[in-house]
């Protein structure tokens, strides 16, 4: 082969795209410096689309029709690069990175220089000379040439924009405390590269992080605590942080789980950072376990089997020995897999307990019941029978996050992405009651905001847990599930009412007024929680409202700091239109300031990657 693409994905990026058409980007950097390429030419084969990469290697090739392309990659003094099977589809950005090497040599062509470390020319002679070290460079190049084929998939987000409060009074969504988009951002950073906008969640980014919020109290599985302060990336806005603290359940208070582990080992699971990674985290897991608690092992490749039947805690060898004996190989029949998965727990159901599969896997399903659609159905009728699902994605290139996030928000529970062992004790020892112990189910917030003190409001993230007002008190309507101690934080970015703005719309055919009570209250808006029991079917109710008290910024608590800043550094990573002010000096005041007790590091490590990144964007140009 003449050249090595060591990396194919597939992501989503925010171009709004014409009719049945995608986006391909990525970038060119030489296969042994790992410099990026400028002025390469990469074309779509049996098309008239290409474009040349820019300063910083990239290229981006926009209003391709959905399908399936060949691609070419040309530069000087490089062997051109060709790759197959390039899948376009609407609305998504395949994104192809290629790194390609020097042109190779023949030997019959070469000659030796013993003094020289560079690329000589002799004018005398059509003849090429290289030195002793060109030339080994280009034969360990050459040796190594091989070309992977990988895909990774993430859903397009359109952020969401400034509401006004007349004709928007109500902003309604689901609870969510998913968190994969952090550690998989990060899995991109650490390897000196910027995550692609539609990698970036804001929701999840912020949700990451716990918070130091009270207890609920009355018997209530949720508190709600509420802060509203400057808005630090624009300061003519004001900032409502909207925090849920879910119930603490102590191990000897906690129910037996009866799990069973649902594990890819399909032939794409063999990298270090997937099944390797994968058998050490289910080690930690199974650590936490108490003897009452049941283990079943079911996996899946081009077939599907049961490797280890329902097996007590107390086992603990035995269910580490099934897991060491794992290996991969074979195609993915995931839909089989989720089947079988169900099958064994409901076998082993245990009425009032924590009934759940726990699947693993990069997403990538290609075998049996392999779409999107009919998996989630699927799934969906499940959960109605008290069998949750938690989704843990490993590793990279073709991994499918769109796929799993929704897999996991329609089967009653939480997507995590596993990038290194630490978030692995983080997700299944630090925080297993979380993980693992669901106190409140279709969770659902709404807000109602008081027209005379609030002009506008954007809600930072959640594009994809959005419902429809209405939604809000249908019990049948699915949302999030919030899992023992765990917080789920909501910030709304505010434009504050002046007293002489006009409160109405001046329409032909209704008239809209604001009640006379609302302009002589003190209160901003009222936060509505709607929840259902584990296992219950009808929705409980209960509110807070928030009272027009301004704190200063630098008094507000480390929870409303934090936040902020995490969030802000969300806004800059996706080069959103409503960053406004938004940078890093701010990101790190903020975050440095609101540092709290972290107990283990994770905000430490936050700071650590703003730095990162800031010292990346010096190289790089964000995607838009």
């Amino acid at each position: 082969m003449r050249s090595s693409i060591l990396l194919f994905l597939v992501l989503i990026t925010s171009s709004i795209f014409a009719g049945n058409t995608g986006t391909i980007t990525g970038k060119v950097t030489d296969a042994v410096t790992g410099e990026a390429l400028i002025g390469a030419n990469v074309t779509v084969l049996s098309t008239k689309l290409g474009n040349a990469t820019n300063a910083n290697g990239v290229y981006k090739i926009t209003n391709v029709p959905a399908g399936k392309y060949s691609m070419q990659v040309s530069f000087i003094g490089y062997e051109t690069s060709k790759v197959e099977d390039v899948s376009v589809q609407k609305d998504l950005t395949t994104i192809v990175n290629f790194i390609i090497e020097t042109v190779s040599i023949q030997l019959d062509e070469l000659e030796i220089s013993s003094n020289k470390a560079q690329l000589l020319k002799d004018v005398t002679s059509s003849k090429v000379v290289y030195s002793k070290d060109s030339f080994f460079r280009a034969s360990r190049i050459k040796g190594e040439s091989r070309i992977q084929h990988n895909t990774e998939e993430y859903s397009k987000i359109d952020e969401n924009d400034f509401l006004d409060v007349i004709s928007s009074p109500l902003s309604t969504f689901a609870a969510d405390v998913d968190a994969a988009s952090y550690s998989n951002a990060r899995r991109f950073i650490m390897q000196n590269q910027l995550p692609y906008k539609d990698v970036v969640r804001s929701e999840e980014f912020i949700n990451y992080f716990s918070y130091d919020y009270k207890q609920p109290e009355d018997n209530k599985p949720l508190s709600i605590n509420l802060e509203y302060s400057q808005c630090p990336w624009n300061k003519e806005n004001k900032l409502v942080h909207i925090g849920l603290k879910g119930k603490t359940i102590e191990r000897e208070d906690q129910n037996p789980s009866n799990l069973v582990f649902l594990i890819d080992v399909s032939g794409s699971m063999k990298s270090v950072n997937k099944l390797p990674l994968l058998k050490k985290s289910f080690k930690l897991l199974v650590d936490q376990l108490n003897p009452e608690d049941r283990i079943a092992i079911v996996v899946y490749a081009s077939s599907t089997g049961l490797v280890l039947a329902s097996t007590h805690g107390s086992h603990k060898e035995k269910i580490m020995r099934a897991i060491d004996e794992l290996h991969a190989g074979g195609s993915t029949a995931g839909g089989a897999g989720i089947k079988l998965a169900y099958k064994v727990a409901k076998e082993n159901f245990i009425d009032g307990a924590n009934n759940r599969v726990i699947l693993a896997t990069d997403g990538d399903f290609n075998v049996g019941i392999s779409s999107t659609s009919e998996l989630t159905r699927y799934i969906e009728s499940k959960r109605d029978e008290g069998i949750f699902l938690t989704v843990l994605g490993f590793g990279t290139g073709n991994y499918k996050d769109n796929r799993m996030q929704e897999l996991a928000d329609r089967g009653n529970g939480n997507h995590y992405y596993i990038d290194n062992i630490l978030e692995a004790k983080k997700v299944l020892v630090s925080e297993i009651s979380a993980t693992l112990f669901t106190i409140a189910k279709d969770v659902k917030i709404q807000v109602e905001f008081n027209p005379a003190k609030v002009k506008s409001y954007r809600l930072i993230g959640y594009e994809n847990r959005k419902l429809q007002d209405k939604d809000f008190r249908d019990d049948k309507k699915d949302a999030g599930e919030i899992g023992a101690d765990h917080t789920v934080t909501a910030l709304y970015e505010i434009v504050e009412n002046d007293s002489d703005s006009k409160q109405e719309y001046d329409l032909k055919y209704q008239e809209t007024k604001v009640k006379p009570e609302a302009k002589y209250s003190n209160e901003i808006l009222t936060v509505r929680i709607r929840y259902k029991d584990p296992d219950g079917d009808t929705g409980k109710e209960f509110s807070k409202v928030l009272i027009d008290e301004l704190t200063a910024l630098h008094e507000t608590s480390d929870n409303f700091r934090f936040s902020a800043a995490v969030a802000e550094f969300a806004m800059i990573l996706r080069n959103s239109e409503f960053k406004a002010d938004a940078d890093f000096e701010s990101v790190l005041e903020l975050a440095s300031s609101s540092k709290g007790a972290d107990k283990f590091g994770y905000r430490s490590e936050f700071i650590k990657l703003v730095e990162r990144v800031e010292l990346l964007m010096d190289d790089e140009v964000s995607m838009k």
